[in-house]
């Protein structure tokens, strides 16, 4: 295993596992699985790839790519062993191109043929982060007008841009562990994730979903005492497991990235309320803006900011912060309700 692999495992252990994702073993298998490095100038399956909604389930033998369908969910990777036609083992694979576009339908097919032994139920399957590999994971900071609004912060002139890191991931079912934390201010942000589907540097905004793989719910999961504690917010944001997404990754010929519904429930009552159509800065503005310093590549992640509706944006005697026991979902319009709990 290549040294920069061990650096991602070391990293998910020392993070994922804390917010309740995987074990080192099931890591190491989804290692083996990845396989190499597409060739350089090879192209993305991104024009190929068409309404498709896959995940990453986790297995007893490790992790696996499914795909959604009318009959449940197919566990790709179980069949792709028995048939060896080439399909790919990951969402990573199918973003970046490392895999046969034919045998990846045909090996759905056949698995679905082959009644229930590569199926999985929805409602018994467990999910990893629908991405597990991200280059880099940027977020977007003041992106609704009514946010900037409820913060008392002016509307931003160009896109305001932090990060997470890969230790973040966490996924549907998961749980963040906010009892073994130094903070008490926690808080909620639930955001649409745009995912990289090919290289994209100094893209148009005219060009540029068409660098865009698919999208995801997310969570940008944050303290608000050390998010503002310095003039930088990482301390706030990239807790172990404080990045939530998934269940699903739905492919971008299925979504209209500007109307979609989003909320967020806590412990069912609703907090978050509104359209993706009053983000200050659209998808398309915030991938050809980010291309400009620098290179996106297929897999990154951008969680595109939150809308108004956060604990923080509540007056100081009302703000009751998130604790131990919490459930949170994150509801996105055909991106399906991501859920996780506190403890």
């Amino acid at each position: 295993m290549d040294n920069d692999r061990r650096k991602f495992l070391k990293s998910s252990a020392a993070g994922v596992v804390a917010g309740g994702l995987l074990s080192t073993s099931a890591h190491d298998a989804f290692a083996q699985a990845k396989g190499p490095a597409p060739a350089p100038g090879q192209p993305s399956k991104l024009e190929t790839t068409k309404n498709m909604t896959l995940a990453m389930l986790q297995t007893p033998m490790g992790l696996a790519l499914g795909v959604r369908t009318d009959k449940g969910i197919v566990n790709v990777s179980a069949a792709e062993q028995v048939f060896k036609l080439g399909a790919p083992l990951s969402t990573d694979q199918v973003i970046s191109g490392e895999y046969n576009a034919a045998a990846l339908k045909t090996t759905i097919d056949k698995a679905k043929a082959a009644g229930d032994k590569y199926l999985v139920a929805e409602k018994s399957a467990k999910f990893a982060p629908c991405v597990t590999e991200p280059s880099k994971i940027i977020c977007v900071g003041l992106n609704y007008r009514a946010h900037a609004a409820e913060a008392n912060e002016k509307l931003p002139k160009e896109p305001i841009l932090f990060n997470k890191y890969n230790s973040t991931l966490n996924h549907h079912g998961g749980t963040i562990s906010v009892s073994k934390e130094p903070g008490k201010n926690f808080d909620y942000e639930t955001e649409l994730v745009a995912v990289i589907g090919k290289t994209a540097r100094n893209v148009s905004e005219a060009d540029a979903l068409s660098y865009v793989f698919g999208y995801c719910t997310g969570q940008d999961f944050s303290e608000r005492d050390q998010q503002l504690r310095s003039g930088q917010w990482m301390l706030g944001k990239t807790g172990d497991g404080w990045g939530p997404i998934g269940p699903w990754l739905v492919t971008g010929d299925q979504v209209d990235p500007e109307n979609l519904n989003l909320r967020t429930l806590v412990n069912g009552e609703q907090r978050q309320s509104t359209n993706t159509k009053n983000m200050i800065f659209s998808v398309k503005q915030l991938v050809s803006y980010a291309s400009r310093y620098m290179t996106l590549e297929p897999g990154d992640l951008i969680f595109t900011g939150t809308p108004e509706g956060v604990i923080l944006g509540y007056p100081p005697e009302k703000r009751v912060w998130l604790k131990a026991g919490d459930k949170i979902v994150s509801s996105i319009d055909k991106l399906g309700d991501l859920e996780f709990t506190l403890t």
